[in-house]
């Protein structure tokens, strides 16, 4: 267990001094310092995944389908109450976000099909990993992306502005890297295995905040098209994988407390955007 989270930390250390090294040779280096600090922060969120290795795998299995449900709505609270409000008023609702929404639904359609076709090919496994884990890794890497940039920006305004945005992404992070290990244990991954994947998918985030400090003196509505591609790519995981899973629950008390999982995670979600 020691030996695993030294190598998580190690990554992350690794990650950030990389980045640290090219704020000396790039402009705005208030800006790189705490969007680095603070992406380091966000990313170690993804290791609360750590917790279940307390608990027994004949519990993990009884639960994962709540944690399953709390993550459906969760995906779908984001995508309805931050992600596309956020997008429609800065830039409106029109033709472009509808095609931008489609394209990410589209894209995420084409990602499972071509895993799906080189996963039923070798049948010989008898541990199968379900293709909608490896996309909600794709998904999450790229909302983490997305959260990078978004702190990364707000830096570039003033530090009070990218504390506030530091701390609004920290909030909003807990509940989804809990969702997201649920869903890729639910997925056939190991434990260790999720804990791993979810932290290295996190490490995205540091990734954004580059980049939007560094494209932020030549484009200025990047976010206008990967916001609405993620907002697509989260409503499949959610419609198309997850809640076609939770169906396959027939009893009603079991049913009954997923669909109450599954309004925490929107009410979780509108709560966030409250504060």
């Amino acid at each position: 267990m020691l030996n695993k989270l030294a190598l998580y930390i190690t990554i992350l250390f690794i990650s950030i001094s990389s980045a640290a090294a090219m704020s000396h040779y790039i402009g705005n280096y208030d800006a790189w310092v705490y969007s680095i600090i603070s992406v380091a922060v966000v990313s170690l969120i993804a290791l609360i995944g750590i917790i279940t290795f307390a608990i027994k795998d004949k519990y993990i299995k009884k639960i994962v389908i709540y944690l399953l449900s709390f993550s459906a709505g969760v995906l779908l609270g984001d995508t309805f109450i931050h992600l596309l409000p956020e997008i429609v008023a800065d830039y409106g609702f029109d033709i472009k976000i509808s095609i931008y929404i489609l394209l990410g639904i589209l894209v995420s359609f084409f990602i499972e099909k071509v895993i799906h076709w080189s996963h039923y090919h070798d049948t010989s496994s008898r541990k199968h990993i379900h293709p909608f884990a490896y996309l909600n890794l794709i998904g999450d890497a790229v909302h983490n992306f997305l959260d990078g940039m978004i702190i990364g920006a707000s830096y570039l305004v003033s530090l009070p502005v990218g504390l506030a945005t530091t701390f609004a992404v920290i909030f909003h992070e807990i509940p989804q890297e809990i969702g997201d290990f649920g869903v890729l244990i639910h997925g056939g991954f190991s434990k260790s295995k999720a804990l791993f994947l979810n932290f290295i998918t996190a490490l995205t985030s540091i990734i954004g905040a580059l980049v939007a400090i560094f494209l932020s003196n030549y484009f200025t509505n990047l976010t206008q098209i990967l916001i609405p591609i993620a907002a697509g790519n989260f409503i499949y995981i959610a419609s198309a994988d997850l809640i076609p899973e939770l169906h396959k629950e027939t009893k009603i008390k079991n049913s009954a407390i997923q669909i109450f999982l599954f309004s925490i995670g929107i009410l979780v979600m509108y709560i966030l955007k409250l504060f």
